[in-house]
Formats: C-alpha cells, sequence, structure tokens
C-alpha cells in the first residue's frame, strides 16, 4: 500500500504483442494535431465537483507546446484551446488511478486526440492528487459515477469544444481506474467475497488499502458498493494493470458481455500482484470476451508519462522509495507506449462501425 499511496509527488511541483489496426478502420496515426482545454462538467452535483483536462483533434497550424512543465515529467506536445476539427468524434473517458490525476496519462490522451479520439479525464474526488477527503475517498462507488456524470456532460450538444459522437463512447483506466472501469463494465463489488480473501492473505495491496479507507464498512455503504453501477453506453474498455479484482463477484464477471482489453503488468514494483488481479480477472471473464496482453518487460508505471534524464534523481532525493515510478522511464517506457498506442488504437478501432 506504502508504494501506490507515495504518489504525492504529482502534487509538489514536480507533476508528478502488436496488432495491425482493422481494415475498416475510420482512424489513422496523426492526421491530425492534438488540442487541450481545461474541463468542468456543470452539473447540479455542487457536493462532488469534477474537473479535468480533454484533448481533441484539431487542424490547427499553430504552434505546439507541452501540456504542463515538470522537472519530472516529459509533458505532451499540444495546441491549447485550439479550434476542433470539423465532425462527430468518438469519445474515451479516462481513469486515472489512486492519488493519481487526469494527467497522468497525457501522453495517451494527446496521441489518441491526433487519432481522431476525443479524449477527456477528470480527478475523482477522494482519490486524486489534490483531493483526498476521507469522506469522499470512503464513497468509492462515486468514482464509477463520476464517469457517467462525465459522459452525460460529454453527450450534450455544445457542452465541449469539439463534438462527440454519443454512440462512441469508450473507457480506459488505470490501476483504480482499471477498478472503475469494471464497475462500469456490470463487474458487482462483493464485500463478503472479499472479506474471505483477505482473511487468507491480510498482505495484499486492496486489503490494506479498502480497510484503511473503510470501504462497505456500515450497511448504507454497503448497499451502495454492491449495487450495479453499469453504465450500457460505453461500448468496450482498456483496462491497465488494475487492483481489486477480487472486491468483485465471479458471477458478475462472468456476465460482462461488452469487449474488454486487458494489460497486466509482469514487472511487479507497485505492490499488486499480477495473479491475483489481472491474470485472475481473465479467468473469470468469459471467454472471447477479452484481449489481454502481458509484454515481459512491462511494468504498472509505463502506464504514467515518460521521465525526464533527471527524472529519478530527483525522486530519490526528494521521495527516496518513489524514485521507481522512474526507472526505465526514457526509451524503454516509449516503446511500452508504442506498443500501448497500437494496441489500444486497434481495440477502439473495432467499436467504431
Amino acid at each position: 500500500m506504502k508504494r501506490l499511496c507515495s504518489l504525492t509527488i504529482l502534487a509538489l511541483g514536480l507533476t508528478a504483442l502488436t496488432v495491425q489496426a482493422q481494415e475498416t478502420a475510420p482512424v489513422a496515426a496523426h492526421t491530425y494535431e492534438a488540442g487541450l482545454s481545461t474541463l468542468v462538467v456543470l452539473d447540479e452535483r455542487s457536493d462532488r465537483e469534477l474537473e479535468g483536462l480533454i484533448w481533441y483533434p484539431t487542424d490547427s497550424a499553430e504552434p505546439t507546446q507541452p501540456d504542463f512543465k515538470s522537472a519530472v515529467w516529459v509533458g505532451a506536445q499540444v495546441i491549447r484551446d485550439a479550434k476542433a476539427a470539423p465532425g462527430a468524434f468518438p469519445l474515451i473517458v479516462l481513469s486515472h488511478g489512486m492519488f493519481g490525476n487526469a494527467r497522468n496519462q497525457a501522453w495517451l490522451a494527446a496521441e489518441m486526440a491526433r487519432r481522431g479520439f476525443v479524449v477527456a479525464a477528470v480527478d475523482h474526488p477522494g482519490t486524486s492528487t489534490w483531493q483526498r477527503d476521507p469522506d469522499q475517498r470512503r464513497a468509492l462507488w462515486r468514482r464509477p459515477g463520476d464517469i457517467t456524470r462525465l459522459i452525460d456532460f460529454a453527450v450534450l450538444p455544445g457542452t465541449l469544444p469539439v463534438q462527440v459522437d454519443p454512440d462512441r463512447v469508450f473507457m480506459a483506466g488505470h490501476s483504480l481506474g482499471g477498478f472503475t472501469a469494471l464497475a462500469l463494465a456490470g463487474a458487482r463489488y462483493d464485500a463478503e467475497r472479499l472479506e474471505r480473501f483477505c482473511e487468507t492473505m491480510p498482505s495484499e495491496l486492496a486489503c490494506g488499502i479498502f480497510a484503511d479507507w473503510q470501504i462497505a464498512q456500515t450497511p448504507e455503504d454497503r448497499v451502495r458498493m454492491q449495487a450495479d453501477l453499469a453504465d450500457k453506453r460505453i461500448r468496450a474498455f482498456a483496462v491497465f494493470d488494475l487492483g481489486g479484482t477480487q472486491s468483485f463477484s465471479d458471477a458478475s464477471l462472468t456476465r460482462i458481455d461488452r469487449p474488454l482489453l486487458v494489460f497486466g503488468a509482469p514487472i511487479m514494483n507497485s505492490g499488486l500482484t499480477l495473479d491475483i488481479e489481472s491474470r485472475a480477472l481473465i479467468k473469470a471473464l468469459p471467454s472471447g470476451s477479452f484481449r489481454y496482453i502481458e509484454p515481459a518487460t512491462l511494468s504498472h508505471f509505463d502506464f504514467f508519462n515518460l521521465c525526464k534524464p533527471a527524472g529519478y534523481e530527483i525522486l530519490a532525493k526528494e521521495l527516496p522509495g518513489d524514485e521507481v515510478i522512474c526507472e526505465d522511464g526514457g526509451t524503454h517506457r516509449a516503446a511500452m507506449h508504442d506498443l500501448i498506442l497500437d494496441e489500444v488504437t486497434a481495440f477502439f478501432a473495432q467499436g467504431l462501425d
């Protein structure tokens, strides 16, 4: 638990088997530039404000610039507040990991925008870098609700700087964001199952985190956590080295009827155990409903942005132990990003018809 909880670095000014796309896919690499705008979800929920970022295709010829400045992280090249390219584009909603934020997968978002997708990400209150309120964190069922609210807002005409196609909505989630994605795909939280699992394996990461956050500890919270949180508008899901698999009921996992692209990271430097997370997930899913990819050198933190050459040393000095986040965070991570991008593009392209 300590390893993932230590991602506070993002709040300290350090901000912080390839396949070919289908021939009929209407997206192509580098057709557009990536526009970037801030995002505020405007609805009736004043108790849980949602803010984040939106990346989108643009034909603008203005110079690009990094989307953020950091001593550790390499920013993606974007055109801020650019005029959107004409037409309605497919939407990808992103969900960050524990104590992460909307910028964690900026590299993926910007590149998918260049390939003809709109990508929207919000900071999940309670479990994001700058918002760690314990009551919001305890209400973990609201995380999938954040994504549903984001989609509700994004598909309304005129709310975004770009038009999205409400019939072509996809999702990607990393770590706790992968947990969130599964809930939206139809997986149902099972408090008793998790309790039984944690009695036998109390040292597992999810056990410590969920106990510390007091997840489903009251009858009222248990009912909310175990409710059906699925959003049928999402056509397919990309799940990046998720955590919390053992908290879902087997029965609900076998009923998931939408395609999943599941990445497992065998370099287990985050505290997650692959055998009880991604590998266990695919054993429970219906056959033929998923594509599983486990590159031999992929680590949990390869889903983050690239690290600058000095990033490792900065983290080692400022937050000893957290330098693992930037281990092999340059050339090697760039190769992993290329693999992930090709897989995600091909996978979502299959759902565009």
